[in-house]
């Protein structure tokens, strides 16, 4: 199995490489579909707020790696990407998984993460700048950070929409096929 695994801040571009992930065939599992399957489940609205309290519960109850842990049984595609990775401690579950994954940070600004948000209109995006950087600490918090330190390469996205589509797919093209 070829894994792709993606860290990265809200915003900073991972729905963007998810498409360009299923334009080349590979299957595609968004964690953060996880936590908004679990808030819709739970018969709560799926915002900013309850989306972000599932997550903290779930990790809470059950450690740092769970939501990496309920994704495993999915992956069953030989060619797949992740999307959305929070924690060092779930690079560390899909590493004792899959052994050989590639770990994809993409990287943009607060500032261009932000603008991003404001216009694509999530409903658990959150709406003010306050609301942005409360959203950046919990992630901050349950580890994000320590997973980009992880990486086993970058993309940083502060370009035009249509340059990050084509280093993104040449990135997954090198991935792939072995050279990255």
């Amino acid at each position: 199995m070829k894994l792709v695994v993606t860290v990265g801040m809200p915003g900073s571009g991972k729905d963007e490489l998810i498409g360009v992930a299923r334009s080349m065939g590979l299957a595609v599992l968004k964690m953060g579909d996880l936590v908004r399957d679990e808030t819709r489940r739970r018969g709560l609205a799926v915002t900013n707020a309850n989306v972000a309290r599932i997550a903290s519960e779930e990790r809470e109850k059950h450690g740092p790696g769970i939501w990496a842990q309920r994704a495993v049984p999915k992956l069953i595609e030989t060619r797949s990407l992740v999307d959305g990775c929070r924690s060092d401690s779930e690079v560390t579950v899909f590493r004792h998984h899959f052994g050989d994954l590639f770990l994809l940070a993409i990287y943009a600004s607060p500032d261009t993460r932000y603008d991003r948000m404001a216009s694509r209109s999530r409903t658990d995006d959150g709406g003010n700048l306050q609301e942005f950087y409360d959203r950046d600490r919990r992630e901050l918090k349950w580890g994000i950070g320590n997973a980009f330190t992880l990486a086993d390469g970058m993309i940083v996205n502060e370009g035009s929409l249509d340059e990050f589509r084509r280093t993104a797919r040449s990135m997954l093209e090198r991935i792939l096929e072995g050279r990255d």
